[in-house]
């Protein structure tokens, strides 16, 4: 094997895949999980989306437009926002677009430093660099608002008396559901801190693995690792910080009362 590049995936080598599939699955119907359908379909969605986006990304490379990348950036940013209220069991009727203002302006502060001030591509806006260091930063932040929103409602509804209680004592509703709030923040930045302590020893990430596959020199790989990790914890804070901010205030009435 040659270390100048990646090793090829034939189609009859991508279908032996199945394999993997059919172990899962046996798991699934052994134990009687009721997770056979959403396997398969989970597979099949896998297998379409990611080929369809294959082609995407191909022309988008090609282009290089800075308007192209945008556009695509913020249809990920919509997609991810739909997707992490859709995950909160917790919350009903739960506008997105909070999920968006939050998702939006966390990843393009976080990829834009580390794209202009660490990686410095050329030109500013590459498409190869760009979009799938916002896409790592979109998919962990996700998980992270997605458990902050979560972990929220579910702690206010959970102290509602006490909530109650120091509304009518005079507190402000911020003071009311602070506790709540930096449970909710801890909530969504945990899982995040915990791969900070593990990356290296337990885990080998993503990227760092695809660019030593790649023929990347390890240390090299290892550099933008450490920069891939420290981005994903900032937007994570960042993220899951705005959206509990931005959604706080939803809980009460004009008139500061609750209203879960």
């Amino acid at each position: 094997m040659s270390n100048a590049g990646v090793v090829p995936i034939s189609n009859w080598q991508l279908a032996l895949t199945v394999i993997l599939v059919l172990i899962s699955g046996g798991v699934a119907v052994w134990l009687r999980l009721g997770l056979l359908k959403p396997l398969l379909w989970g597979t099949v969605r896998t297998f379409v989306q990611l080929t369809l986006i294959g082609y995407v990304l191909t022309y988008i490379f090609a282009v290089n437009s800075p308007w192209l990348v945008l556009a695509m950036l913020l249809v990920m940013c919509l997609v991810a926002a739909r997707t992490a209220v859709q995950r909160t069991p917790n919350v009903s009727n739960y506008s997105y677009w909070l999920g968006f203002v939050s998702l939006t302006a966390s990843t393009f502060l976080v990829g834009s430093i580390v794209v202009e001030l660490i990686i410095s591509p050329v030109p500013w806006y590459s498409a190869r660099m760009v979009i799938p260091i916002f896409g790592m930063i979109l998919g962990n932040s996700m998980n992270g608002i997605a458990l902050s929103l979560d972990r929220l409602y579910s702690e206010v509804r959970a102290r509602a008396g006490e909530v109650e209680t120091l509304l009518a004592c005079g507190a402000t509703p911020w003071e009311a559901v602070r506790d709540c709030v930096q449970v909710a923040v801890r909530a969504g930045m945990t899982p995040t801190i915990n791969s900070l302590m593990v990356v290296g020893i337990v885990s080998l990430p993503g990227m760092m693995t695809g660019q030593i596959l790649g023929g990347a020199d390890p240390l090299q790989a290892v550099r933008y690792q450490i920069v891939v990790m420290l981005m994903i914890a900032a937007a994570v804070a960042l993220g899951c910080l705005l959206l509990v901010l931005l959604s706080y205030r939803r809980m009460f009435n004009g008139e500061g009362a609750l209203r879960l």
